[in-house]
């Protein structure tokens, strides 16, 4: 594992009975969901590409007593998929894996056809190839404990809202990857569930709207509710869902 000095912070307790990895921790609703599952016990590795902002935010998740190790760096890039995994694999599981970590693309959002090409490909990089080749080198840890790939979405992936084509095309095809692997995992026990958190008081709804107000928007913490309920399933009976954390009934119907 990478010592403290090249952007690793440990915990003690080195074995816990459960284990997440949850990319996107820094801010919004990683940092609320790493919060969460440090007060319930779990052994925690966050990353995200903002440095300082994710050691800010780590201050505030271990107030919460939780075993914690911190990696700094971009799910898009294989090296640093290869340090998340060594730090999980000195703890010899994933009960849980959320792949959280997503790019909006340019701002302010243009219109589909005038979408840049670079950009496309930057964001179907981030939202849709990382989380992919996350599970699949997590994959031996998750068969183990018979984790739960949680693959995060938005109604931008079914809305054909105009100016997010980049961002919702890369995850409706995300929600299809997500539905494909928990027909193909559900035999070894894995499951794998699409969340759409919702519209929520964030940096990346901000940026999506630059000169609007979004105060009226609720905080990330508005979906706690959903993740209990959700987390305290046993991963096969959910496997395959698409939820909406903040609607009236949870699950999408097929």
């Amino acid at each position: 594992m990478p010592s403290p000095k090249a952007g690793t912070a440990r915990h003690s307790h080195p074995h816990p009975e459960k284990v997440a990895l949850i990319t996107g921790a820094s801010r919004g609703l990683g940092k609320v969901l790493a919060t969460f599952l440090a007060g319930q016990g779990y052994g925690i590795v966050v990353t995200a590409r903002g440095k300082v902002e994710l050691a800010n935010a780590v201050d505030e998740i271990r107030a919460n007593g939780s075993t914690l190790v911190s990696i700094p760096g971009d799910v898009s890039d294989s090296g640093h998929r290869t340090r998340l995994l060594r730090a999980l694999e000195e703890w010899g599981r994933l009960d849980l894996l959320v792949n959280n970590a997503s790019d909006l693309g340019e701002t302010p959002l243009p219109s589909l056809v005038n979408a840049k090409r670079e950009d496309l490909l930057h964001v179907f990089d981030v939202n849709t190839l990382a989380p992919l080749a996350l599970v699949h080198d997590a994959l031996p840890l998750l068969i183990r404990s018979r984790g739960l790939i949680v693959n995060i979405t938005s109604d931008a992936a079914v809305g054909g809202y105009p100016g997010w084509g980049v961002y919702g095309a890369s995850k409706a095809a995300l929600d299809l990857i997500t539905k494909t692997l928990a027909a193909e995992l559900k035999e070894k026990g894995v499951g794998v569930v699409s969340v759409d958190p919702g519209d929520m008081r964030t940096k990346m709804h901000q940026d999506a709207f630059p000169r609007q107000d979004i105060s009226d928007r609720p905080l990330p913490q508005v979906t706690l509710p959903f993740w209990a309920w959700l987390l305290s399933q046993p991963s096969i009976s959910v496997t395959g869902g698409r939820y909406q954390a903040q609607a009236a009934v949870w699950e999408v119907p097929a």
